[in-house]
């Protein structure tokens, strides 16, 4: 996995770390029993646990989000990169211009003074040119960033919806009071852990 992906799985993740944490609340009269009669029985308490990594690797809908926003991103750098060896390359040709120019005015190989007030006023033309181009460079890559930011922002959104809509779908007969994310428990509890049981859910849900 290269450092785009790293970077898009991990602002992903930031973005949803809190998405299941007291997610459902017992609601009087249309729960199992309290948990404190449950832990008397020696039974387990109606809490869930999901792994939010797990599901950003293995949702098809985050995968092919996040390589989606990925490929999109790789585009956007090449063609900025494109743009600045371009500019790199005329900036360089320019600063010849001007020793060119320099040397020409130390050895007064222009013919009459005019003609090198002519070349002086091309070159700072060029100059403030070169300078638009740099701005508008440093524009892009301003708005690049943004739009990047942009589109991370809509597909937490967009995935943080998705997996809500399906654990209320599958609490809906209330099993569990309480949906949490193992990212905020000190101790892992495998018993609770229904990781697999979200992922497959989800894509079968979005399969169709």
């Amino acid at each position: 996995m290269n450092k785009i992906s790293i970077i898009v799985e991990s602002v992903l993740a930031a973005g949803i770390v809190a998405l299941f944490i007291l997610f459902f609340t017992v609601t009087p009269g249309s729960k199992k029993a309290a948990s404190a009669d449950v832990e008397a029985q020696g039974e387990m308490l109606p809490i869930a646990v999901v792994n939010t990594d797990s599901i950003l690797k293995h949702y098809t809908l985050a995968v092919e989000s996040s390589d989606k926003l990925q490929a999109q991103y790789e585009e956007s750098m090449v063609k900025l990169d494109t743009k600045a060896k371009a500019f790199q390359k005329e900036y360089e040709t320019f600063q010849q211009d001007v020793i060119n120019f320099q040397k020409k005015v130390e050895a007064g190989a222009f013919l009459s003074r005019e003609r090198a007030e002519s070349e002086q006023s091309r070159l700072q033309k060029k100059e403030q040119q070169l300078m638009a181009k740099q701005q508008d460079l440093e524009n892009l890559r301003q708005k690049l960033s943004a739009d990047f930011m942009t589109q991370q922002a809509e597909l937490t959104q967009q995935l943080q919806d998705s997996v809500q809509a399906y654990l209320r779908e599958m609490n809906d007969d209330g099993r569990y009071h309480l949906i949490l994310n193992d990212a905020v428990l000190m101790n892992k509890t495998a018993g609770y852990d229904i990781t697999d049981e979200v992922i497959e859910g989800l894509n079968a849900r979005y399969a169709k």
